[in-house]
């Protein structure tokens, strides 16, 4: 990958000799292994068996988890929140493995669209849940950078599985419950 890194830099007509850039290869490598770790993650080794026992059957919702992707038509980051809720039936998951789910597939290259889809899926999977939904907002710099040039835009995409899908009221609560403030 460093040597990539060095022809591409090579490619746009910079000099690897210049002091600034002699070690960029190795430094750009490094960062891009960390931006896509998620491809050396699997489900099963994040959550680690943290599901516990629990006769809660009210939803749980974890909000604002940030989130850092790249884009996979451009390769440019997208940033944003991920707002995740569940109705669990008999377990809960640990709170810090939902975070770590999103960052799974978020630390690969995606289309908003799919990641939303892919949490809101394993949350699902994981949890054997009465119904999950997801929503994220994120800002792209595909957008922001290049093409359109649109520094305040946002995408909001969301993905509602089973209880969140079929049940007005429990959609609607989920969005109130995003909108109260603490």
């Amino acid at each position: 990958m460093e040597e990539n890194w060095a022809n591409i830099i090579r490619a746009i007509g910079e000099d690897l000799e210049r002091p600034g850039l002699v070690d960029t290869p190795a430094r750009a490598a490094k960062a891009f292994e960390f931006l896509t770790r998620g491809y050396q993650q699997s489900v099963d080794e994040v959550v680690n068996n943290a599901l516990f026992p629990s006769e809660s059957s009210e939803m749980v919702l974890v909000q604002n988890v940030e989130l850092y992707s790249l884009c996979e038509h451009h390769i440019l980051p997208f940033i944003g929140r991920c707002h995740v809720a569940y109705i669990p039936t008999g377990k809960v998951l640990g709170l810090s493995k939902v975070a770590r789910i999103v960052d799974i597939f978020a630390r690969r290259l995606q289309i908003q669209e799919s990641l939303t889809t892919q949490i809101a899926t394993t949350i699902m999977d994981v949890t054997g849940a009465e119904g999950v939904g997801v929503i994220i907002e994120a800002r792209h710099m595909c957008m922001m950078m290049r093409g359109v040039e649109k520094q305040n835009s946002v995408m909001k995409t969301s993905a509602m599985l089973g209880s969140f899908r079929e049940s007005q009221a429990t959609r609607d609560e989920f969005l109130q419950l995003l909108q109260m403030q603490i």
